[in-house]
């Protein structure tokens, strides 16, 4: 079963994903003038803007949702993996993927806000719904199923695995390796089985409660952790202040240099980037739709912010954290302890939070262990959350047409628990294999899709310009015309702007 996983892995994963997320995020960039830097200030105040409904949750609630997606494992461990394995090069090229990535997010997440449905009162949307209403007919059903199934398969099963088997190694990390028992998984320590049992307690607690309850723990834990593990880091690199230089040099200087190969740099930089900030791969549009906004290209904007926070803000902590105190190795070839560089034990699993968690007891003593524990802990529980709501909205989707599907919803709650069951206990390369094929169906289906949208009409240009005209006209009231602005097939705004005629009238 891990050959073909790994098989899958590297034939989603090949050089024509890695540059189609580049191409995409540099098309969609050039194409909005660049609007992840002229826009953001205006990311910024729209963060704060109350505008949540019955219906809708806020801006603020809605970026909370898509950065516990964003911000999970592949901000620690992923990291650490993309140095090991692709050297100091690869943090730049995260961060080109970011910039890039942010314009890509954009387009998706307005696209969410433009088809998005109300679904027995609470707002639904995503790739599988914007596919539907955009390309019309069978194709635009088949093609939206596709995405809706591959969504669920991968956020569902295939995702949480990742995240639940670093909350559960996080809770060994704080506490302590336990006792080893027997079960049919193999042997496991006792702490990790009690982590397990209190990760699905609390996990049903939040899931069975929906968006709402969802939301409501994300805007409060998110801000929190990644406010703390910014702030981490920036104690360890005051305190490594005179390194600084040294480490910008080797990190642009090694992406384009063969270190640790420069396709190897890009391949890690760009894989894991993608993998953290998930810009293109389709996640972030389904909290995006569930925001109460006034116009939709304000979500789009406030989406692309949160891609900035993952990767250039907490992913960036955690390389600059290991560079700067030299807790990590650079693999040379696929043959184990062949290194280019070695600055710690040969036994130090690369594809993990070592490095993480050695960086920061190299400064702060035994209290590294808790701190990255803790981390993981928080960065991966909210991650699962965010996976559990993705899953959810396209088991909606493929069954909103039947009269009752609340035992189709009650399944997905049951099969993602299962998943976290079964990833907690699992070894942590082969669940990251796992993981990988997830992410990268759904970045196919997603970034092919929004690129034969963008070239055959161009909806979220056309939002965006009008956006910007109601800004320079200094409205007070945002309001979103989908005719005039030739946006075909947005019912809700269509709706929602002839209730506001009527109201004038």
């Amino acid at each position: 079963m891990q050959e073909i996983i790994s098989t899958l892995n590297g034939l989603i994963w090949s050089q024509a994903l890695i540059y189609l997320c580049l191409g995409a995020g540099l098309f969609f960039s050039i194409i909005t003038r660049f609007m992840q830097i002229r826009h953001f200030g205006e990311m910024l105040r729209l963060l704060f803007k109350p505008n949540n409904s019955p219906e809708g949750i806020s801006s603020f609630q809605a970026l909370a949702v898509a950065l516990s997606g964003r911000v999970g494992m592949g901000n620690i461990a992923g990291v650490a993996a993309a140095i090991g394995f692709g050297g100091p090069g690869a943090v730049f090229w995260m961060w080109i993927v970011a910039f890039l990535g942010a314009s890509t997010a954009y387009v998706e997440s307005t696209l969410a806000q433009l088809y998005k449905e109300n679904d027995n009162g609470q707002y639904r949307g995503g790739p599988a719904y914007y596919f539907e209403k955009f390309f019309k007919g069978s194709t635009g059903k088949i093609y939206g199923a596709i995405f809706a199934i591959a969504a669920v398969i991968a956020c569902g099963l295939f995702l949480p695995g990742v995240q639940a088997n670093g909350v559960a190694n996080a809770v060994v990390m704080i506490v302590g390796s336990g006792d080893m028992v027997q079960t049919s998984f193999g042997e496991v320590g006792m702490n990790k089985l009690i982590a397990l049992l209190f990760i699905l307690i609390v996990l049903g607690l939040i899931i069975f409660g929906g968006i709402k309850r969802i939301a409501n723990v994300t805007e409060i834990i998110v801000p929190f952790m990644a406010f703390g593990y910014i702030l981490m880091a920036l104690l360890i690199i005051f305190m490594n202040m005179d390194k600084l230089p040294a480490i910008i040099s080797m990190i642009i200087g090694d992406a384009f240099t063969a270190q640790a190969g420069f396709g190897a740099a890009i391949g890690w930089g760009v894989k894991r980037g993608i993998y953290s900030n998930e810009a293109g791969q389709g996640t972030g549009p389904h909290p995006a739709a569930a925001a109460e906004v006034e116009h939709p290209a304000q979500q789009g904007l406030v989406q692309a912010f949160s891609v900035y926070v993952d990767t250039l803000f907490v992913c960036s902590a955690t390389a600059f954290m290991i560079l700067i105190t030299g807790q990590y190795n650079i693999q040379g070839t696929l043959e184990k302890g062949n290194f280019l560089v070695q600055n710690v034990a040969a036994a130090t699993e690369i594809n993990g939070p070592a490095f993480t968690q050695m960086a920061v007891s190299s400064v702060f003593g035994s209290f590294g262990n808790v701190f990255t524990g803790i981390s993981i802990f928080f960065f991966a529980f909210t991650t699962i959350l965010a996976y559990y709501y993705i899953a959810e909205t396209n088991m909606a989707y493929l069954t909103r047409k039947m009269k009752d599907n609340t035992w189709f919803i009650v399944l997905v709650k049951v099969l993602l628990m299962s998943a976290v069951a079964y990833g907690a206990v699992n070894s942590a390369g082969y669940i990251w294999d796992i993981g990988d094929v997830g992410v990268g169906l759904m970045a196919w289906l997603n970034i092919v899709g929004i690129i034969i949208i963008f070239l055959k009409s161009k909806p979220t240009i056309s939002a965006l310009k009008d956006y910007e005209e109601q800004k320079k006209a200094g409205v007070t009231t945002y309001t979103f015309d989908p005719k005039k602005c030739g946006v075909e097939g947005a019912t809700f705004w269509e709706e929602r702007w002839n209730k506001q005629q009527n109201k004038q009238d």
